[in-house]
């Protein structure tokens, strides 16, 4: 270029260095050629929600219709809390609701609320309801899960896309996951796991001055942190026992590969630990007033409501496969306490292959930090004391030691076993990585050993059952008739842990109206201990008592004073019973008794107050 040229005026130098803005052809061009790139990701991707929407398809095409066959309680929770975190649109939310156990309410920190799930579909929840959401949210955390790692292997791994599938399938439809969908959205919605992964990774990476020229890359390690702080505050309003077992088994996975690889760890661990120690901090200082609220404030709870003792993995489940596995037998659920925790049943074909690889792959550090995590997470899941074949055994398991530390408690020994398919799942993809880039026999024997191992865990579809229909009280919107606006109506009988049916009623209704007792965790033991519901009133365990036997109760002024002792207690606007409730005849004399004469409201009896 002429000085001439180099001293143009204005315009024209712009002209000639500015580059001529992208015409809509050239962005299409862009895209095909994006497209063409990831052609095979895109297949994977596809191949996976396929999986997945084959697993859940009993619950298609109408959600409204169908409910999970294996545990029907906790869907009903789950589908209230969304229902409930869907009003957040509408900007009527609270993380103490008092749209259920009325007055009192509900801590929603304090049960897996799944806020952040609900929020960011509330408006599926608007458009179709909360079972949609539900379904959707079922196929979509396998499906989302198994993405996430698979881009994860092929991306921070540099694994080969058929290796990459093949472990990222484990970690999206292992045993673990696939039984764990059986109603609990908090612990197969792992789709984030490998981001904090990820995130990690990228900051031991930045921390490491030999990767560097001029030393550890602090931008890149400042970006990490704090993206690493608010992926784990998303997870905490996703589910926090998720995110506390990451947090555990990166923990292990650090020590572990600090100690096969010393001089990374001298070189790097001054950067890497800061990090990690900001992006703690900031994580808390967003984090504090919710985990104050989970606590410390109203209906919170400070400590976890199921007995480690109870539910621990059995050593033998491990040998095993799944109830929900093709293979597998139902004689395996004598191993477990239900079918939602079918967490440790790999079996031995997959153990075996694992082991094989994990020798083969032996001389590196990352696949001995592997095993080693994986080994700790697994003798973790077996409790304070081992079980073995349903018989206790007396010897303490590793769990002692973390038993009654705060926090710890709310995590179920058994799903420490989760954490172990994301640990196997990396083992096989990078076994099948090095075989498909080696000659030999190893070439076609490791991927069809990893291939068949697999095929022994393959799921069956999850059982489902016709969803018991709802009464035109609640879905033609007459219950508008006797409950005032944001008032409590009391469904008779009313929603217990056993038996929270009458929470759909609300879920249908858009949580439009409390209700008191009902199916979650608050603070009613000894000392303000967590339980599971709280007490029953004594009109409520009346009707409750009537409903179960049917049997007529003698009633005196002393119940009808009683009874409206409650009601007033409840602040109750209306009790409603449906002619579809038990010995619906029998109760509606008994309330009649109790509160007179009632009125005829679609298909259900009212008595407004």
């Amino acid at each position: 270029m002429t000085s001439a040229a180099r001293a143009a005026p204005g315009p024209d130098r712009d002209q000639a260095v500015r580059p001529a803005p992208a015409t809509a052809a050239a962005r299409v061009d862009r895209v095909r050629a994006a497209a063409r790139r990831h052609r095979a990701d895109l297949l994977v991707g596809l191949l996976f929600v396929a999986f997945a929407g084959g697993l859940t398809h009993g619950l298609w095409p109408t959600p409204g219709t169908r409910m999970l066959a294996l545990n029907p309680a906790d869907q009903t929770l789950y589908e209230w809390f969304l229902a409930l975190d869907a009003r957040a649109l509408g900007g009527d939310f609270s993380l103490v609701t008092d749209r259920l156990n009325a007055p009192d309410g509900v801590n929603l920190m304090a049960n897996t609320s799944v806020v952040a799930l609900g929020v960011l579909l509330a408006p599926v929840t608007w458009a179709f309801g909360a079972p949609v959401t539900f379904a959707l949210l079922v196929a979509g955390n396998l499906a989302g899960t198994a993405v996430a790692w698979y881009l994860l292997f092929t991306r921070t791994l540099r694994a080969h896309r058929l290796a990459a599938g093949l472990g990222a399938a484990l970690c999206g439809f292992g045993p673990g996951m696939v039984s764990q969908s059986n109603g609990h959205l908090h612990m197969t919605a792992q789709w984030l796991v490998p981001v904090l992964v990820w995130l990690v990774v990228r900051l031991l990476r930045a921390a490491d001055p030999a990767g560097h020229r001029d030393g550890p890359d602090r931008r890149r390690m400042i970006s990490s942190a704090v993206g690493l702080a608010g992926t784990a505050v998303v997870q905490v309003f996703v589910g926090e026992e998720v995110l506390f077992l990451t947090a555990l088994t990166l923990a292990v996975l650090a020590v572990a590969y600090g100690l096969a690889d010393r001089e990374l760890s001298r070189r790097a661990l001054p950067g890497f630990a800061g990090g990690l120690l900001g992006a703690a901090g900031l994580a808390l200082v967003v984090l504090a007033y919710p985990l104050r609220l989970q606590f410390a404030g109203p209906q919170g709870v400070a400590d976890g409501i199921f007995p480690p003792a109870y539910f621990s993995a059995d050593l033998t489940g491990w040998t095993r496969l799944s109830a929900l596995t093709v293979l597998g037998s139902p004689e395996a659920v004598r191993l477990t306490t239900g079918p939602a925790e079918f967490t440790t049943f790999l079996g031995w074909p997959l153990l075996l292959v694992t082991a094989g690889c994990a020798v083969w792959l032996g001389r590196r550090a990352l696949v001995r930090a592997l095993v080693a995590a994986a080994l700790v997470m697994a003798a973790f899941s077996l409790g304070p004391e081992v079980v073995a074949g349903g018989e206790r055994t007396g010897v303490p398991g590793p769990y002692a030691l973390l038993a009654g530390l705060p926090v710890v408690d709310g995590a179920l020994p058994s799903r420490f076993a989760l954490a172990v398919l994301p640990l196997v799942g990396a083992v096989l993809t990078l076994a099948v990585h090095r075989a498909l880039h080696e000659p030999g026999p190893a070439r076609r024997l490791v991927p069809l050993a990893v291939g068949a191992a697999l095929l022994s865990v393959f799921p069956t579809p999850l059982p489902t059952i016709d969803r018991p229909p709802l009464p035109t009280f609640v879905t033609g919107g007459h219950w508008r008739q006797c409950v005032r606006p944001g008032g409590v109506l009391v469904p008779v009988p009313t929603a217990t842990p056993q038996h929270p049916g009458p929470m759909r009623w609300a879920t249908a209704a858009g949580v439009g109206f409390g209700m008191p007792e009902g199916f979650f965790i608050g603070p009613y033991g000894p000392g303000g201990s967590a339980t599971m519901g709280t007490w029953q009133r004594p009109t409520s365990a009346l009707l409750a008592d009537v409903a179960r036997r049917g049997v007529a109760p003698p009633i005196g002024d002393r119940q009808r004073r009683q009874a409206a002792r409650d009601v007033d207690a409840w602040g109750a606007s209306c009790v409603a019973l449906t002619d579809d409730a038990p010995h619906a005849e029998l109760l509606r004399r008994t309330l009649e008794a109790l509160f007179g004469p009632g009125a005829r409201v679609a298909d259900a009896w009212t008595w407004r107050f």
